[in-house]
């Protein structure tokens, strides 16, 4: 009986193990996408494309791997943008943070809701989503870090007020619509992999 409870136990401390390796793998692969991705788009000079896949993957990493995925890549990958020299300006990356874990957590909260038809939650949350982050950007680094904190010349103001007025909006919006047509594909193929452990 005794060694049973502790065949059990072992058992459960295996299981946490392997849950705790899998989130830490899926969480470090999708960050370095997320950089990949955004240092490959960005390369192009379309601001419209490398926010679409930025978005893209938040969503993908909190909708398929969870909440606390979502977070982590939100709030590491500008950092490591930063580094490898394609990010914004460093006193930015906080209101980046900050939009970006709104847009992780809006998803999370609104896309799983358990009302009506599942595409209703996924539009509700595609639009609520794009919006908060819009509302999260366009505050802190606008109307706040540009005139108040960075103090730049005004066409350098311009541009940066430019980046991250509506385009953000629309750019939350089609990476969203993005994610949502992959993200079946992406669950069935992390659930193949779960299986296989």
């Amino acid at each position: 009986m005794y060694y049973n409870k502790g065949y059990k136990s072992m058992e459960r401390r295996q299981q946490i193990m392997n849950k705790r390796t899998l989130w830490i793998t899926r969480t470090a692969v999708l960050t370095a996408m997320l950089v990949v991705l955004q240092a490959t788009t960005q390369a192009t000079g379309n601001t419209v494309i490398t926010g679409s896949v930025v978005n893209m993957l938040l969503i993908i990493s909190v909708m398929a791997c969870g909440i606390l995925s979502g977070i982590t890549v939100a709030v590491i990958s500008p950092v490591m943008a930063k580094l490898i020299g394609i990010g914004p300006l460093w006193s930015l990356i906080p209101f980046i943070m900050a939009g970006n874990i709104t847009l992780v957590l809006v998803w999370h909260h609104l896309g799983n809701w358990k009302w009506g038809h599942k595409y209703a939650a996924n539009i509700v949350a595609l639009i609520g989503a794009a919006f908060a982050k819009f509302a999260v950007l366009y505050a802190g680094i606008v109307l706040i870090a540009v005139p108040l904190l960075l103090r730049l010349p005004q066409p350098q103001a311009s541009v940066i007020t430019g980046m991250f007025s509506i385009s953000q909006f629309i750019t939350a919006l089609l990476g969203g619509a993005a994610a949502l047509l992959i993200l079946p594909t992406v669950k069935i193929a992390l659930a193949g992999r779960s299986a296989q452990r």
